[in-house]
């Protein structure tokens, strides 16, 4: 498509170029810097349409009521029905042309006359049928409307919000946008805070640590089961959720990873629990992640119960882990304190009973209730999408009674339960408040931490995630887009970062976001680590062309790419990078980035030689005869001339000999003949300094 200069636009139209810019911003919100621009040739079509139907209309006060603006009108109108397969009889336009003309109707944009005014709402888009009926408006009058606009649409065809409303303007109607909210889930909540009928619930228990300090291992102490064995490197890497039964009572357990990475995980752990287990190694003390899940449980308001593990360790010091925790203001119960503290051994299965006697103790001294008759919400504890089920949710029931075939909303995707599984894999029908579940039948992968609430059926549970959906896609390209005072100097220097750009794909959403906050954090000055996409499941042919269209890398985490992407990839020179423990994966994004900083350039100083006479020769310039005083002038080398100890030139070597011959290098000592690139304007007793510049690679960020 053909496209034209804005300057030669405005000389066709005998406007200026000031006008037809805001012509172009204002008709058509088509934005262009100066009049150099260049716009389309529709875009130009449609503005030329315009002026001349606006310079018709001025004159329309001079000429009959039945003119030919009218009517070239409805001919564009009629054409475009056409196209549009919209049968228009030829009465139609003879009746029209009379109700018009008894009705002295619009003929311009500036003839609309504003009636009393009205107020609409109407969705997000709405046919020109629709809102012509909504203003009380024959549809050709809405038509020609929009073409003044510079919009051509039939009566079938959908117009956004923004056009509606500024047409509402020109009828003298206020166009607003009519929001669906989420009521039905406002008045569930209100409804079940209400409810007075609850019972007894089991606790939710959180077990937080610093990485290695064997909570997994208490958990297997507890559950008599082995999880570590099939963990990466013995590192948790998703959180679990899982119930034991002791003493006839029951206790919901969560295991949350203690990598730092996984802050986020944790901290949603720490927002749904009831109680915490911190579990610290005696021979270990207070780590980094142990004094961020302080702070979450602290955030979070919940009670602590310190686990003091591998006390049959040598060198396990069960005084100097309290000494160390009344720092951070938990201070054991025998110290005078508060805190329950509880040296254990997941190992050897010591102080394991005296354990969970304390965590039912602590959650009698709670009196946790739940209501087991209300609607059943929650939190999404972990997700993923499965090759063989689909995408699969792991929820914690907090309140009311979940039941198979209900449906429900998770954060912005929405199901109807086609099964439910408790933690050891069996299929049940209902779990009550406090009891975890995995699911099937959700639309889409939810995000961990989303909040799940059941509604009457599907289809209203739909319709809220697709509004839902909205929201968030505004909230987002609202936040991309918009730039605040504050902001806007980081937003200037971002221009000049470079960017290193990632795809995440993992076996579940969780890792996804843990991965993303540490890689992001890898971001400097100089290297911008963005991560365009992350989901959860297998590596696929979209990611690759994403990839190969943003020219990022795509991260692999405990998921492979099968044959056709392997050789996707290879076609299109994607690099994918699959890893099972993060560390390795944060250490290669690490030398990802420093390979890609600028080389450092570092000016290295080769020799200076002395001016002691010049030759002018014909044809070819001025020629210094010098004496090399310090180092070595080289053939390749850039040079400055230094006259009084001022630079007055900086260029390169045109030409160096020794003698009659040319010469690669004259070191200090001899002299030697010289000439400077496009500079002839050299003296006796001027310094010649040779120098090159070096690119030195950072070793480091």
């Amino acid at each position: 498509m053909s496209k034209i200069r804005v300057y030669e636009l405005a000389k066709e139209l005998n406007v200026s170029s000031k006008d037809l810019i805001s012509l172009l911003l204002e008709e058509l919100n088509v934005e262009v810097r100066n009049h150099m621009s260049v716009v389309e040739e529709e875009d130009a079509n449609i503005i030329k349409e315009l002026l001349l139907e606006k310079n018709k209309s001025n004159d329309s006060n001079e000429v009959p009521e039945n003119s030919n603006s009218e009517t070239d009108i409805l001919e564009k109108y009629e054409d475009l029905a056409e196209q549009n397969k919209v049968k228009v009889k030829k009465g139609r336009r003879n009746n029209i042309n009379k109700k018009q003309e008894d009705e002295n109707d619009i003929t311009t944009e500036e003839e609309i006359v504003k009636p009393d005014e009205i107020i609409i709402k109407i969705e997000k888009t709405i046919t020109v049928k629709e809102l012509s009926e909504k203003l009380d408006k024959p549809y050709t009058e809405v038509i020609k409307a929009l073409i003044f606009m510079g919009v051509m649409a039939a009566i079938n065809q959908e117009l956004d919000f923004d056009t509606a409303e500024k047409l509402g303007q020109k009828f003298g109607a206020t166009i607003l946008l009519e929001e669906k909210e989420d009521t039905l889930v406002e008045k569930d909540d209100d409804e079940e805070e209400s409810t007075t009928d609850t019972e007894k619930r089991p606790p939710v228990v959180t077990v937080m640590g610093h990485v290695d300090h064997g909570k997994t291992s208490l958990l297997d102490a507890i559950r008599k089961s082995k999880v570590t064995e099939t963990e990466a490197g013995g590192i948790t890497q998703h959180i679990g959720a899982y119930t034991v039964t002791i003493n006839g009572e029951k206790i919901t357990f969560l295991d949350t990873p203690g990598h730092e990475a996984f802050t986020a995980m944790r901290a949603r752990g720490a927002q749904i629990t009831d109680i915490v287990v911190l579990v610290v190694a005696a021979d270990d003390g207070v780590m980094p992640q142990t004094k961020e899940a302080i702070s979450h449980c602290k955030a979070a308001n919940v009670p602590v119960i310190i686990a003091i593990n591998k006390i049959d360790k040598p060198g396990a010091n069960p005084d100097k882990v309290k000494q160390e925790l009344s720092e951070y203001g938990l201070l054991a119960e025998d110290w005078g304190g508060d805190t329950v503290c509880v040296p254990v051994s997941a190992k050897a299965k010591i102080g394991i009973d005296d354990l969970l006697e304390m965590i039912l103790l602590t959650a009698e001294m709670q009196e946790l209730k739940g209501n087991n008759s209300s609607k059943a919400k929650g939190t999404v504890i972990e997700a993923k999408l499965d090759k063989g089920r689909g995408p699969v949710a792991t929820l914690l029931v907090q309140n009311g009674t979940l039941h198979s075939g209900e449906s429900i909303i998770v954060g912005n995707t929405y199901g109807r339960i086609r099964a439910m599984f408790d933690d050891k894999g069996k299929k049940i029908k209902s779990a009550g408040p406090s009891i975890p579940v995995e699911i099937l039948g959700l639309s889409d992968v939810p995000n961990s931490g989303d909040r799940f609430h059941m509604v009457k059926d599907e289809k209203t549970a739909r319709e809220m995630a697709e509004n839902r959906q909205e929201k968030a896609r505004v909230e987002y390209l609202q936040a991309t887009h918009k730039v605040s005072l504050e902001d806007l100097y980081n937003q200037i220097q971002e221009g000049k970062v470079k960017e290193l750009n990632i795809i995440i794909k993992a076996d579940v959403i969780g890792s996804v976001e843990a991965i993303k906050g540490s890689l992001e954090k890898l971001s400097t000055d100089m290297v911008k680590v963005r991560v365009i996409h992350g989901a959860a499941g297998a590596i696929t042919e979209a990611d690759v062309i994403l990839a190969a269209a943003s020219n990022a890398i795509i991260i692999g985490f405990n998921v492979r790419p099968d044959l056709n992407v392997g050789n996707l990839a290879e076609k299109e020179d994607v690099e994918i990078k699959t890893y099972r423990v993060i560390y390795n994966a944060i250490d290669d994004i690490k030398a990802a980035m420093i390979g890609m900083l600028e080389p450092e350039q570092r000016e290295v100083i080769q020799g200076k030689a002395e001016i002691r006479q010049i030759y002018k020769i014909s044809n070819i310039g001025t020629i210094a005869g010098c004496y090399v005083i310090d180092g070595k002038i080289t053939r390749n080398s850039n040079v400055r001339v230094i006259r009084d100890g001022i630079v007055v030139f900086e260029s390169s070597l045109a030409s160096l000999k020794r003698f009659k011959d040319d010469a690669k290098e004259v070191a200090s000592g001899y002299e030697c003949g010289l000439s400077v690139e496009k500079f002839n304007d050299i003296k006796e007793a001027d310094i010649i300094e040779s120098y090159i510049i070096e690119e030195v690679k950072p070793k480091s960020l």
